[in-house]
């Protein structure tokens, strides 16, 4: 799923891959039946390293109760093919229902981005203008070679370059380019310096493709679902908005607002985006809030106060699946 020219890892990759081991001489043990799992799942998700808090959260959900004990456990246990197969699809799946949960937003840097600006001579001149004038602090025009470096910083992954940190081959090919030292460029030289460099960056990244995972939070309604579903934590929310709607000072302020009202402040816990986040957060509770029925809606008795806030939270829920809120979480 993409947004934005970003990709959304939500599970659905996975959930269409039929992992198969490897031949296998005999049993195998835990630990090496993660690390293929783990690799065929990278596979199938364009390359990407799986964070550590997701494999741990996938491998709880197949092996019996969590925890480090739990882990050391299976790692150190012998499974013969048949079991070794089961838990690679099942591992596999409880990594797309954690994805599904919490989906990890990324950039798949694939050289294409590059090439888009190498392809048209204006685009490619524009780029290269803009970088120098960036470059160029002091408005000689004049920078040093070892600008070069700044400038593919300066281009960053928005721009198809990957960070050095993950792309340490960029220090190779500024060497081979000599893309190095004190020596000044002009304009027109930097631009001829910086394509082949470029050019030579998009092949790399078109035969090993660089996955960036964003500090983004997407918000799809999966944790409103689950305290939908949950009737002990749906009770204790509507109690815990029941006092603090109970302990307001306009007894007459209708139950809309002071749902509303409540979310806006505390809805973060439950599974909604916060409210300052952005405009489609506004948007999001204008639309739950017209759907509702506010009628007379003074608060009434408890049991119709639940019943209105399942209604409310259903809507979020069904609102939030059509169309998920992306929270920038560096923002």
């Amino acid at each position: 799923m993409s947004e934005s020219g970003l990709t959304v890892l939500d599970g659905t990759h996975l959930r269409s891959f039929n992992p198969s081991l490897p031949e296998l001489n005999g049993s195998v043990s835990g630990a090496q039946l993660l690390e293929i799992a783990d690799s065929k799942a990278s596979t199938s998700l364009f390359g990407l390293s799986l964070p550590q808090n997701l494999k741990a959260s996938a491998l709880s959900r197949v092996i019996a109760g969590p925890g480090d004990h739990a882990d050391v456990t299976f790692r150190q246990t012998e499974l013969d093919k048949d079991k070794a197969s089961k838990f690679l699809s099942d591992y596999i799946s409880a990594i797309a229902d954690e994805l599904k949960d919490d989906p990890l937003v990324v950039s798949i840097l694939d050289g294409n981005t590059l090439k888009m600006f190498l392809e048209d001579e204006d685009d490619y001149a524009m780029l290269a203008e803009n970088l120098f004038t960036d470059m160029d602090i002091e408005d000689k025009g004049k920078i040093c070679k070892n600008e070069l470096r700044n400038a593919l910083v300066h281009m960053g992954v928005e721009m198809g370059i990957p960070p050095f940190s993950e792309f340490p081959l960029l220090n190779d090919i500024l060497k081979k380019h000599g893309a190095e030292g004190e020596e000044e460029l002009g304009q027109a030289q930097f631009a001829e310096l910086l394509q082949p460099i470029l050019q030579e960056t998009a092949d790399a990244l078109s035969e090993n493709h660089v996955v960036i995972i964003h500090n983004v939070k997407v918000v799809n309604g999966s944790k409103l679902r689950k305290l939908l579903a949950d009737e002990k934590q749906f009770d204790n929310v509507v109690e815990r908005v029941l006092q603090e709607t109970k302990s307001g000072k306009d007894g007459l302020q209708k139950t809309t607002e002071l749902i509303r009202s409540f979310f806006e402040k505390h809805g973060k816990d439950f599974g909604l985006p916060p409210s300052e986040s952005n405009d489609a957060v506004v948007l999001l509770y204008d639309a739950v809030f017209s759907e509702v029925e506010n009628e007379e809606s003074v608060v009434k008795a408890d049991n119709e106060f639940r019943e209105y806030m399942k209604d409310v939270l259903k809507k979020f829920a069904e609102q939030l699946e059509d169309n998920p809120i992306y929270c920038d979480l560096d923002d």
